[in-house]
């Protein structure tokens, strides 16, 4: 058995709670989230005897550190063998990485069952929450609220779908998701499963979400009938530590395949909206792997590259509606653990800092630690334009088919090169699957006129006829399944359409 790993608030406001207790409350009640006692450090020869582990052996070792003692060996490789197989993943490798050319490789995270980087960690969540209520014997149902900007929701109904003891409702932007990702959402079967649209953007559902946990008088009336509230948002620590293994699999690889000589650092480039996809890439750093450089890219609402940029984190700017919908993001939730571990974990700075960030909608970084982010993060971001001209170019350079979201990745990363022409072998996270998008790419490969007054479905056809790529399996026939009655609210009202939908 490893060492017993708690967990502690970003904000200093909670005495720290075993691995069990952080997943289950996802997020922490007083405000903050929740983030290990200490990382986890692994050597290069540990690093090393891992070069030939299978996708979900190499999960089993890397859970291992940050669920040790809450729960047995055992428990932690069913947990992995149940997910990350066949039956979930369309691909053998789980998360295939493709070389583009000598210094460049595609890390494909989009072969599960919804098509998005999400389900990594959102197949593996509802099995660990599972394994909680059994733990704790929990007599009320847990409510698993989540915000979405386009794929954590379906992703999540997807995972905690016929999940015993669990109540899944999602909140989504109305109108500013893919007509995919609507009707993916939509047609989730499980009677346990629920959708709620509500009039806004995604920061509007993800501070619905927020404020739901801080009422106390909502929980306690939700507790009164029988619910108990947890998220499958990144802010649940239980999303985090899964995606952190893909980062130490792309290594890996590239060792296997002798891409790279071992202690060489690689690079990564990650899309990313509310910052969690690329802080797993960074504790995945903290805890040994190789990494020189994390290039995180943005859409055009820049609020992460301007921060970065000038230490000014500032939210109160027009929210664009993209063709990278899951980066319409001006609120980065996993910004604050970020910010914890490089400030020193300094709970107090925190604190202030977000309280700043509720009450102004801004906030501003001392030269030390603004400093100390630059050492580690290159960012960077992509106007729709160049969105779109760089899966046009991608294309015909690599024979490759990138989404709007990795495009973004790619377009960052040209830039990065044209600042520093590194020869850094430098592994970019493909997000999602090109079909998701259909129309935004097949407007950029076959012109404007191609997708004009077409269906959606439609267009994944020609997309798909075009490219001689097939649908993946999981949009297949989506257009024929059942769909949910649409719920929608104004964005104000998302308690209210939680009492509505749980009859209350």
């Amino acid at each position: 058995m490893g060492r017993i790993m708690r967990y502690i608030s970003t904000r200093g406001n909670i005495k720290p709670v075993s691995a069990i207790e952080a997943i289950k409350l996802g997020m922490v009640p007083q405000g903050g989230l929740f983030v290990p006692e200490r990382i986890p450090s692994i050597s290069q020869k540990q690093l090393y005897s891992w070069i030939n582990l299978s996708y979900d052996r190499l999960a089993q070792h890397i859970f291992h550190f940050f669920l040790a003692q809450d729960f047995s060996e055992q428990e932690i490789a069913q947990n992995v063998q149940r997910v990350y197989h066949k039956v979930h993943f369309e691909s053998d490798e789980i998360t295939p990485l493709i070389q583009l050319d000598n210094r460049l490789f595609i890390l494909e995270l989009f072969h599960g069952p919804t098509g998005a980087f999400k389900d990594l960690a959102l197949q593996v969540l509802p099995q660990i929450l599972s394994m909680i209520i059994k733990k704790l014997s929990l007599s009320s149902q847990l409510l698993i609220l989540v915000a979405t900007s386009g794929d954590t929701g379906k992703a999540a109904l997807e995972g905690f779908k016929n999940v015993p003891g669990i109540q899944i409702v999602v909140y989504y932007p109305h109108q500013k998701v893919s007509k995919i990702q609507e009707l993916q959402m939509l047609t989730t079967e499980g009677n346990n499963t629920h959708v709620i649209a509500l009039e806004g953007n995604f920061d509007d559902c993800q501070n619905a979400v927020k404020q739901i946990f801080a009422a106390r008088d909502f929980n306690a009336l939700l507790n009164k009938k029988g619910f108990e509230l947890s998220s499958a948002n990144s802010i649940n620590w239980g999303r985090l530590y899964p995606q952190i293994v893909y980062y130490f699999y792309a290594y890996l690889s590239l060792l296997q395949n002798k891409h790279i000589q071992e202690n060489e650092k690689i690079n990564f480039v990650v899309p990313t909206g509310n910052f969690g996809n690329i802080l797993a890439a960074w504790y995945a750093r903290e805890m040994g792997l190789p990494v020189e450089k994390l290039i995180c890219a943005s859409n055009i609402n820049k609020v992460l590259t301007d921060f970065f940029h000038n230490g000014i984190y500032d939210a109160n700017r027009p929210f664009i509606t993209t063709i990278s919908p899951s980066m319409d993001i001006l609120i980065s939730s996993n910004l604050e653990r970020f910010l914890f571990e490089i400030s020193n974990r300094d709970g107090k700075l925190i604190s202030n800092l977000m309280k700043e960030l509720q009450d102004k909608g801004k906030f501003s970084l001392e030269e030390p630690v603004k400093n100390k982010m630059s050492d580690i993060i290159f960012a960077g971001y992509a106007n729709e334009a160049e969105t779109l001209s760089t899966i046009k170019s991608v294309y015909q350079k690599y024979n490759y088919l990138v989404d709007p979201h990795t495009a973004v990745g790619v377009k960052v990363y040209n830039d990065y090169q044209n600042i520093v022409q590194s020869k850094t072998k430098t592994v970019i996270a493909a997000t999602a699957t090109p079909f998701k998008f259909s129309k935004a790419v097949l407007s950029t490969l076959l012109g404007e006129n191609s997708v004009h007054n077409k269906e959606e479905f439609v267009l994944l056809r020609e997309l798909s006829e075009y490219t001689k790529l097939p649908i993946p399996k999981m949009l297949q026939d989506l257009d024929k399944k059942t769909t949910k009655k649409l719920s929608l609210y104004p964005k104000d009202k998302a308690k209210q359409a939680l009492l509505e939908l749980l009859r209350i």
